[in-house]
């Protein structure tokens, strides 16, 4: 779920992960710049674990599949930082 300031919560379809941000594919485009939240489910400990990172979209393109938009993470905890590490073992 991607969280952008000034407006609701938008369904997200995550395509990847990294330390320093995520790609995924949403139904309407979101400026470039633009801040928010992310809300995603990361497996890794044989348990799903719930993710909330702040973000600024670092891009937005049409694809088929809806808009892509890239995502960097801005101001990681410790806590999430390491479940992204740990999902990427």
């Amino acid at each position: 779920m991607l969280v952008m300031e000034g407006a609701g919560p938008v369904a997200a379809r995550t395509l990847d992960v990294g330390p320093g941000g995520m790609s995924a594919v949403i139904a309407e485009p979101v400026p470039t710049g633009k801040k928010g939240k992310v809300l995603f489910e990361l497996f890794y400990d044989g348990a799903a674990h719930i993710i909330e990172a702040r973000v600024a979209v670092s891009h937005c393109i049409f694809s088929s599949a809806g808009f892509k938009v890239g995502l960097t993470f801005q101001q990681l905890d410790m806590a999430v930082s390491s479940a992204i590490s740990k999902f990427m073992r």
